[in-house]
């Protein structure tokens, strides 16, 4: 214990974790959370040409006065609700277009009815569907909603065994879904959870990246192996000392991002589910559900990503080889992806943080052993256990070059 803590005092001391950790809450928390929810996300708009940074600076009203606006329809959704939401919307976009835009989530419906009343749509007309499609025709929500997922399955090639099994899985979803403010919910999901995690695995790979490549660098090496510990108990403290800190940088980013979600978002709409941000997603969650999921995921990516630094840090001498190797496990895939065939892009996002937790929104599948698995299940277990197996290399591999 007196060693780890030892350890864990020399990495918080250096500049460059101080430096790191600070700019990682600067983008993360107070850019990417703060001031997008009172700012240039969820601001009120100034006109109707207006960029993100063309907002008014106030989004807590707004986005209370989003949530309120959403509750008026009665919570449940249904086809008469449906009807209700657009009969209003076209109301309103008629009196005062740019309260229209503002206040309501006419982008998220406007995808829903495209997607379920394609029938409804005029060709060459200029306006979104939202605007034109007539109320009263938009029934039967639910049944399209199940047709439109199946046919999703059959033009991805996902037919027969697979087909049925992810169809068990949406069969698990709580129907008639419940309804309110989309729209925070869709970029917290979608966008800034995913976001942090990214950011976050820039910033792990510069501090750990020197864990034990920084002995070498600050010529320190000939001193460990005089030490009473050994060079075995020492690589033990360094590896807990980098989890430690992994864990902790997660902790602040994390607690500070959900407090700034609860100030300007609080809990309402936590029990809508996910298929309100996209209507093929077959997760049995609700929103609340999701995000756990997605800050579960990437807790468990950091700790398996803190491995392979760590492994990545033993082998090599340099700091600055340590640091490239490192970044290039997360981005050289994510660069290359577009570019790979579906089945190695799958097996390339079992690395830790390549992957994605809003896979939870998608029907991707591993096929092992003859059974299918949802990619959900693996990118949660996986990437944390290839960390873990990465760990007692880490110990022999930093040994081996310590003893050279």
């Amino acid at each position: 214990m007196e060693l780890f803590l030892l350890e864990h005092r020399k990495l918080w001391r250096k500049a460059g974790t101080k430096i790191s950790v600070f700019i990682c809450f600067l983008y993360v928390v107070v850019f990417g959370s703060i001031l997008s929810f009172q700012w240039f996300n969820f601001g009120s708009k100034v006109n109707f040409t207006s960029s993100n940074f063309g907002k008014n600076f106030d989004g807590y009203t707004a986005i209370r006065d989003r949530q309120e606006y959403a509750l008026s329809f009665g919570g449940v959704l249904s086809d008469k609700s449906i009807q209700q939401i657009v009969g209003d919307y076209q109301r309103m976009e008629s009196a005062d277009a740019k309260k229209a835009w503002d206040l309501t989530d006419w982008m998220i419906i406007n995808d829903w009815l495209g997607n379920l009343w394609p029938e409804l749509q005029e060709a060459g007309s200029y306006q979104v569907g939202i605007s034109y499609f007539e109320p009263e025709k938009l029934t039967d929500f639910y049944g399209r909603r199940q047709l439109v997922l199946e046919k999703y399955l059959e033009n991805n090639n996902q037919t027969g065994k697979e087909k049925e099994y992810l169809l068990q899985i949406d069969e698990k979803v709580i129907r008639p879904f419940y309804y309110g403010w989309i729209r925070g919910w869709q970029t917290l999901l979608s966008i800034t959870i995913d976001t942090s995690a990214e950011s976050m695995a820039l910033f792990l790979a510069i501090v750990l990246s020197t864990l034990f490549a920084g002995e070498w660098h600050n010529n320190t090496s000939p001193l460990v192996l005089t030490t009473k510990n050994g060079w075995e108990i020492i690589a033990v403290a360094k590896i807990i000392t980098g989890l430690a800190f992994t864990v902790e940088l997660f902790a602040i980013i994390a607690i500070c991002d959900i407090a700034s979600q609860l100030f300007f978002m609080g809990t309402t709409g936590w029990d809508m589910p996910v298929q309100l941000i996209k209507l093929t997603a077959i997760a049995p969650m609700n929103m609340l559900q999701a995000e756990i999921y997605e800050w579960a995921f990437t807790l468990l990516g950091m700790v398996g990503f803190a491995g392979i630094v760590m492994l990545i840090s033993s082998a090599v001498k340099s700091n600055v080889l340590a640091l490239l190797l490192s970044l290039a496990v997360v981005y050289v895939p994510t660069l290359i992806d577009p570019y790979l065939p579906c089945g190695l892009q799958k097996a390339l996002s079992l690395i830790p943080l390549v992957g994605s937790g809003t896979d939870i929104f998608r029907t991707y599948t591993f096929h092992i052993f003859g059974k299918y698995v949802w990619s959900p299940y693996l990118l949660i277990t996986v990437p944390v256990l290839i960390g873990i197996v990465c760990m007692p290399f880490v110990v022999r591999k930093w040994s081996s070059r310590i003893k050279a």
